[in-house]
């Protein structure tokens, strides 16, 4: 069953194995081809004969193995990279996002808003610190979106089910779908609303940008968007439970 998780916040343990992933993946085919093939190389100075060529030859054979060992290693470590960093972005996404928690999250922006916010960091710190604000909004908004959408249709497939049912129980799981219908149809209008607003102040903040405009020009409407960023995820969580506890309820009917 879903749950209210606390904050999760990035701590160093997390900064440190997303770094020791990342550069292992790289490292895994230099290391798994050319250890082995070097140490048998080094080898072949030590003998005579025959075994020089066959140690060559180890050397040779161990540097292709290890390297097709390296890549199915690198693979490895990407795939279980990729299944940890989607799990650290939900546990973070859980409240909103937050400006400092925008880099987690950089698959989802647009080219355009990767190159805006280069543009704007280069040229003013404060209104860089905005535009991050800002991103964290319209991603938080993004997502709220889609997951409602999908709440929605499972409200709604579950109410054309109850509808064949021919109980009290059912009646009432029927009145309790449509009070999280209507809530969850508030929270979607919320959330659009929301990425509207986010998508407005991003020109806004890069026309301020271009035309040197400073960040006291959009504090006010930030603090705005920061307190729908932080509700409105707490709000679909909470939509969640409800709807969770109406599953329940239902297999029971």
């Amino acid at each position: 069953m879903n749950q209210l998780e606390p904050r999760y916040e990035i701590t160093r343990r997390d900064l440190a194995k997303d770094k020791a992933l990342k550069y292992g993946a790289w490292l895994a085919p230099v290391v798994f081809s050319l250890t082995p093939a070097v140490i048998l190389f080094v080898l072949s100075f030590f003998s005579s004969g025959a075994a020089v060529a066959m140690f060559v030859f180890l050397s040779l054979i161990a540097l292709i193995a290890g390297f097709v060992l390296g890549l199915m290693i690198t693979g490895g470590i990407f795939l279980y990279r990729s299944r940890w960093l989607a799990e650290v972005r939900e546990r973070l996404a859980v409240d909103g996002i937050k400006a400092s928690e925008v880099d987690w999250f950089k698959h989802e922006l647009t080219t355009a808003e990767k190159i805006s916010l280069k543009e704007i960091e280069r040229k003013d710190l404060l209104l860089a610190d905005a535009f991050r604000d800002t991103l964290a909004a319209r991603m938080t908004a993004t997502r709220i979106l889609k997951s409602t959408k999908h709440e929605l249709l499972l409200v709604q497939r579950r109410q054309n089910k109850l509808k064949y049912l021919k109980s009290e129980n059912s009646s009432n799981l029927q009145k309790d779908l449509q009070v999280d219908l209507e809530k969850l149809g508030k929270i979607k209008t919320e959330a659009e609303e929301m990425h509207v607003e986010a998508e407005t102040r991003m020109q806004m903040i890069e026309a301020a940008s271009r035309r040197g405009g400073t960040f006291a020009e959009t504090e006010f409407a930030l603090k705005k968007l920061a307190a729908r960023t932080a509700e409105l995820p707490l709000a679909l969580e909470s939509a969640k439970m409800d709807e969770e506890i109406r599953r329940e309820m239902e297999r029971e009917v």
